[in-house]
């Protein structure tokens, strides 16, 4: 299969117009082709020689951690970042000047992941100066037929839930630009490079495309399929082991009594019917972030059939088990310190897109229940993504 990159490369009109027009690239690391060589260099090669970079969240060579502000270069404007307290919503003159701005980046499959919100972002700005969009598209590495979760509600975006999608919305990055085009009403000038003979019910590791990881804490495509429930940790005080060689599979912190929490987790998945996955008491030491340095006790994730998972109710059930685990709140709280830029709503419920998971678990409503609550946003969500699918 080709993927975008790939196929924009193949097509003469599309290179020839190219070569005649003013260009900006927004990549990353994962902009590469099937050799792993990157776009910037392959385009320059082709004679395409775009004039300004744009850099999303953890940078051009992803060596930045989360919610770390990406520095540009503002005086020469060779690099813009988009990401940061001030960034994410870039000034229009960054893109007054282009003909055309190329995106290629690899998406993870999750709306808490940042690239898309920055897709969109730029895609608003682009209806302003009318510089044309072109997506050079890639396949969702989770597969693009399974949905999970529930849709962002009014009052509740952010960077990690910037548009009304599902968490686990089943789009490629180029379908997201047409929902975002077709749904929202975003009215950039809008081109999507596609991929080439990829199929819906692929993972990334189905197709002969090489996996690059697209951020630091994104290592496997075992950790993306758990992601769009485990990401839900960050919401609270526990680690979601960042700073270790398992981010989003550990979680625990000093005060965890790690075989309870085990226990409690085996229970809550079976009470939620999930599957797919196993829990490990587990001790480990992160080395940066939430608890560096300490000693922290919990539960280990372990992926056994990734088909099978319905992650953000496996993310559910972790968080059920974390209240049960300390009843009296002695030592559990959710995350209140500004997340992605934003101090309210506190970060759980940006990542829920609304306070109702917060409020039904604190209340003893069972994961299960919350998400047949939740059936109808997602019949609705996969009725407004069917125009937009590519494949």
């Amino acid at each position: 299969m080709q993927s975008g990159l790939e196929t924009l490369l193949s097509d003469p009109q599309g290179m020839t117009r190219l070569q005649g027009a003013r260009i900006g690239l927004c990549c990353n690391h994962t902009a590469v082709d099937r050799k792993l060589d990157h776009a910037l260099g392959l385009l320059k090669a082709a004679g395409v020689s775009p004039r300004r970079l744009f850099s999303p969240e953890h940078g051009v060579d992803a060596t930045a951690q989360d919610m770390v502000d990406v520095p540009g270069d503002d005086a020469a404007l060779a690099t813009v970042s988009l990401y940061g307290d001030t960034e994410a919503h870039p000034d229009p003159a960054v893109l007054a000047d282009l003909d055309i701005l190329l995106f290629d980046i690899q998406d993870i499959g999750a709306r808490y992941y940042t690239y898309q919100a920055t897709l969109g972002y730029l895609m608003e700005i682009a209806s302003q100066t009318g510089t044309e969009i072109w997506v050079l598209d890639r396949p969702n590495p989770i597969d693009g037929l399974s949905i999970e979760g529930n849709v962002v509600q009014p009052g509740f975006e952010s960077f990690v839930s910037a548009y009304p999608l599902a968490v686990r919305h089943g789009l490629t990055i180029g379908e997201l630009a047409r929902f975002f085009a077709q749904q929202l009403g975003i009215d950039a000038p809008l081109r999507v490079v596609p991929c080439k003979g990829w199929r819906r019910d692929q993972w990334l590791d189905e197709t002969d495309l090489p996996w690059v990881y697209p951020s630091p804490n994104m290592p496997t495509l075992d950790t993306a399929a758990i992601y769009p429930g485990m990401c839900l940790v960050e919401g609270t005080n526990l680690s979601e082991g960042r700073g270790t060689t398992r981010p989003f599979h550990l979680v625990g912190a000093p005060w965890c009594d790690r075989a309870e929490l085990t226990r409690l987790c085996r229970l809550g998945a079976q009470d939620a019917g999930v599957s797919g996955v196993a829990f490990r008491a587990a001790t480990f030491e992160p080395r940066f972030q939430k608890y560096a340095g300490q000693i922290c006790h919990g539960v280990e994730i372990l992926v056994l059939q990734r088909g099978a998972i319905d992650a953000f109710r496996l993310g559910l059930v972790v968080l059920e088990a974390l209240l049960r685990l300390d009843p009296q709140r002695q030592h559990f709280a959710w995350r209140t310190k500004p997340y992605e830029f934003v101090s309210q709503p506190i970060a759980i419920d940006l990542l829920c897109g609304s306070a109702e998971a917060r409020v039904a678990l604190e209340t003893k409503v069972r994961p299960a229940e919350l998400l047949d609550a939740w059936r109808p946003q997602l019949l609705d969500f996969a009725e407004l993504r069917e125009p937009c699918l590519l494949y």
